[in-house]
């Protein structure tokens, strides 16, 4: 299974583009951070990971002001130069 939950803010969002087929594609650089239990013991996460959106879903976050917490899910994938991993954001939630 390749399904990622996660709550993030946009710390950098390049401008909206389209792909050759005409979708609309947005690319954006998210953060988050958060405390987890890890060995029984309390630890702090922060992480920023570069992610891309297509269709419906870019336009809806090309929205989204910079900075304000966003419930995202998606999958992992390599991005076009094929080194590290790249989030592909498929839905956007209502932070609980």
């Amino acid at each position: 299974m390749n399904r990622v939950l996660l709550t993030a803010q946009i710390i950098e969002r390049k401008a909206l583009r389209y792909t050759p087929a005409g979708l609309p594609a947005l690319d954006v650089v998210l953060e988050h951070e958060s405390e987890v239990t890890e060995a029984q013991l309390p630890r702090k996460v922060k992480v920023e990971i570069k992610a891309v959106a297509m269709g419906p879903i870019a336009q809806q976050l090309n929205l989204q002001p910079v900075g304000v917490p966003l419930g995202i899910a998606g999958f992992l994938g390599a991005p076009r130069n094929g080194r590290g991993v790249l989030l592909h954001i498929t839905e956007l939630n209502d932070i609980v």
